[in-house]
């Protein structure tokens, strides 16, 4: 009882007197601070990204991508498919595109998801990193992230900022944000809920020659994925057609 109020009160601190995340992050872009997200992400990132082995044809999304890097990463592989990123943050998207100029597969909007004008039932692969307990309405991002993938399409999410990571506790008033502290637990039950099947959850621990920050080889990475079924049918507005109109503004 004491635990799962003291959870909850946790989760309110977490959101009051916060200015939006995408606020944070376009000062973050502005002072240069989306390189070194990417060199301290990237260990954790790119070992996630290479688990999910992208066939040639794929269509990936990253959600929150940031200055872009694991875009770039999806490009290079991709000969027939395509690689978009969405992030709130309009100097983030700058700085993606801007890093990313002459690769036509890498393609970048500006998006509050969960709204967006992505086609659904389309993507391969949907990947977060750090960008999902930033949201607001996590279940509704969830359901989204669900109906953007193909039927049997995966969802990988990577997170530092949760509840077993007790040195993360204290980053709500150091980044200034709104984020929603939750234990893994909690995780993988909402990916459940949102229809995910095969949810499986690991914590990502590297050595600590090669983190970049302390708890990446103490507490570790978060990682929390999950399937949309491949019976669970295409639903409407499904297609891959026409998304260059709709998003390439």
């Amino acid at each position: 009882m004491i635990g799962s109020l003291i959870r909850r009160l946790r989760g309110r601190q977490a959101r009051s007197a916060a200015v939006p995340a995408a606020d944070v992050f376009d000062t973050w872009a502005q002072d240069g601070r989306d390189a070194w997200m990417e060199k301290g992400h990237g260990p954790i990132a790119r070992r996630v990204f290479q688990s999910l082995r992208l066939s040639p044809d794929a269509w990936y999304l990253d959600l929150g991508c940031g200055n872009g890097y694991t875009v770039r990463w999806a490009s290079a592989l991709l000969s027939r498919g395509r690689a978009f990123g969405i992030d709130a943050s309009p100097r983030m998207i700058e700085r993606a595109r801007a890093l990313s100029a002459g690769d036509p597969r890498a393609v970048f909007a500006l998006a509050v998801f969960p709204l967006h004008d992505l086609p659904l039932s389309s993507f391969d692969v949907v990947f977060s990193m750090e960008s999902l307990y930033y949201m607001r309405d996590i279940p509704a991002a969830l359901g989204e992230v669900y109906r953007l993938l193909k039927p049997g399409g995966v969802f990988v999410s990577a997170i530092d900022f949760y509840e077993e990571n007790r040195i993360s506790h204290g980053w709500v008033s150091y980044v200034g944000a709104g984020m929603s502290l939750w234990s893994a637990r909690r995780w993988k039950r909402a990916f459940e809920r949102a229809g995910f099947t095969e949810v499986s959850q690991e914590r990502l621990v590297i050595p600590a020659e090669q983190a970049v920050e302390r708890w990446h080889s103490t507490a570790g990475s978060l990682v929390t994925r999950g399937r949309r079924p491949p019976d669970s049918g295409r639903g409407e507005g499904s297609g891959r057609r026409s998304v260059e109109l709709r998003i390439s503004q």
